[in-house]
C-alpha cells in the first residue's frame, strides 16, 4: 500500500497539472457513477492528509484512498488524450493533461462537511505543516494514552496519518525502540524524535518519489537492496550491529526488526 509520502507527491503533481482548470471527469470503467457530479467544474485545489487525497472542485470534492491495489497514470498530450488501459476507475482529463486511476479502495464525491468527518478520523500527519506545533502535541497525546505496542500505534492513522510498514519498520530501527514497547512507555523524548524523523523521512519520499531511510544513502538514488536498513532484510545480517534481521507478524502486518538494536 503506497505510504503517505506517495500520496503527497499525487497531489502536488494533480495541482501543478490541474490547478485552475476546467476538468471532464469520467469512469471508463463506469463504476464511478458520480463522476457526472464534478464534470465540466474548475479544480480549485489537491491536497492530502495521510494515505488520502482529496481534489476540491468547484462545488464538490472527490476523496480518493488508493488502499493496496490503487494507482495513479498521469500522461501529457499534444493532439489526442491516450486510449484508457485497463479498468480505469476515473478519468480526469484537461485540454493537454490526463489522469487515470485504477484500483483504489475508494474514490467518491462528497462535500465539505463529509470531509470533515473524514479528516477528524485522522491522527496528524508529519508531512503537513506544524510551525506551532500543535500537530506534534496531537501525537504525543494519543500516544500518552494508549498501552498497545508502538509497532502496532504507529501503524494507526488514527494515530499517526501515513506511516505504513516500511516507515514503520525503519523509524523504530532509527530510534533504537523495541516495537513491543507499550507506546505510553516509550519516553516523550524519543516520541518526538520519531515524529521528527518521520517528517524529515517522508519529506525526502515526496522530493524523489522513493523511500531512503539510511544515512549516507538519503541525497541520491540506491538501488533498492540498499535503501532500508531493516525492511524485508530478514535472515540477512543487521547493517549497525550484524545480528540476523528479525521478521514476525504483529496484527496480521510484517513486521521486520532488529532484537540487538532495539532492546
Amino acid at each position: 500500500m503506497p505510504e503517505g509520502h506517495t500520496v503527497h507527491r499525487t497531489a502536488n503533481k494533480f495541482a501543478k497539472l490541474f490547478a485552475n482548470k476546467q476538468l471532464e471527469v469520467s469512469s471508463p470503467q463506469g463504476r464511478f457513477t458520480d463522476s457526472r457530479l464534478v464534470s465540466g467544474q474548475q479544480l480549485v485545489s489537491a491536497d492530502a492528509i495521510g494515505k488520502q487525497m482529496f481534489l476540491f472542485f468547484e462545488h464538490a470534492v472527490v476523496r480518493v484512498h488508493l488502499g493496496i491495489y490503487g494507482k495513479w497514470r498521469f500522461a501529457n498530450f499534444d493532439d489526442a488524450a491516450p486510449v484508457p488501459v485497463g479498468q480505469v476507475r476515473a478519468r480526469f482529463l484537461s485540454e493537454t493533461s490526463v489522469a487515470d486511476l485504477v484500483g483504489p479502495t475508494a474514490c467518491e464525491v462528497i462535500d465539505s462537511d463529509q470531509v470533515a468527518l473524514v479528516q477528524a478520523r485522522l491522527g496528524p500527519d508529519p508531512l503537513r505543516q506544524d510551525l506551532d506545533g500543535l500537530e506534534l502535541a496531537r501525537f504525543l497525546a494519543k500516544a500518552a494514552k494508549t498501552r498497545v505496542a508502538i509497532g502496532q500505534f504507529l501503524m494507526n492513522q488514527a494515530a499517526i496519518a501515513g506511516i505504513g510498514n516500511v516507515y514503520r519498520a525503519e523509524l523504530l530501527f532509527r530510534q533504537g525502540i523495541n516495537p513491543h514497547l507499550p507506546t505510553n512507555l516509550v519516553p516523550t523524548e524519543l516520541l518526538e524524535k520519531i515524529w521528527q524523523d518521520a517528517s524529515f523521512l517522508m519529506q525526502i519520499g515526496v522530493k524523489k518519489g522513493i523511500m531512503l531511510t539510511r544515512e549516507g544513502h538519503l541525497n541520491g538514488r540506491p538501488a533498492l537492496a540498499d535503501r532500508y536498513y531493516v525492511y524485508k532484510r530478514e535472515g540477512l545480517p543487521c547493517r549497525i550491529c550484524g545480528a540476523e534481521v528479525s521478521l514476525e507478524l504483529m496484527s496480521t502486518r510484517k513486521l521486520y526488526w532488529c532484537r540487538t538494536c532495539q532492546k
